[in-house]
């Protein structure tokens, strides 16, 4: 009897607890949106995935564009950045602890710079940018999906 009835509060819970969540989230405006897209990725991103990274800058910017630069040891930069508008699809491959989060665009509407790069400086565009991020969960991505959606909305 005892085990019934915390099945039952259990199945009562989770449809308060979603209703709470989702009554939260939904009051949240394009700057509560576009913080906490910045805030999962500057948390997510994880950079011990490549030694010869010096610095790097992900950020969603007001204006709706995702920027991405990383710079290294001997001081080329890499630059990637895309209009929200243009995003078709975020994936995430791997499991919770590491992984990799790919946004793909619909066409090849990722801009890709180098500079100092002693093969060349190149411009070139991508249909994906893979980024290495670490404990990205299920909910934290749901979030972020979520986020971007509301942000790109505000601009369609």
């Amino acid at each position: 009897m005892v085990k019934s009835i915390l099945t039952k509060a259990k199945f009562l819970a989770l449809p308060v607890l979603m209703v709470f969540c989702c009554a939260f989230t939904y009051k949240w405006g394009e700057k509560e949106w576009l913080d906490w897209s910045n805030k999962c990725l500057l948390q997510s991103f994880d950079s011990s995935t490549d030694a010869k990274l010096k610095k790097w800058e992900i950020e969603v910017t007001p204006q709706h564009f995702i920027h991405l630069r990383k710079t290294y040891q001997h001081g080329k930069q890499e630059y990637f950045s895309f209009h929200l508008t243009k995003l078709d699809s975020i994936n995430f491959l791997g499991n919770g602890p590491v992984g990799q989060l790919q946004f793909k665009t619909l066409k090849d509407d990722i801009i890709v710079q180098t500079y100092d790069d002693p093969k060349g400086n190149i411009d070139s565009m991508a249909t994906v940018l893979a980024i290495p991020v670490k404990d990205m969960t299920p909910e934290k991505l749901d979030s972020l999906n979520d986020a971007l959606d509301f942000l790109k909305a505000k601009v369609q």
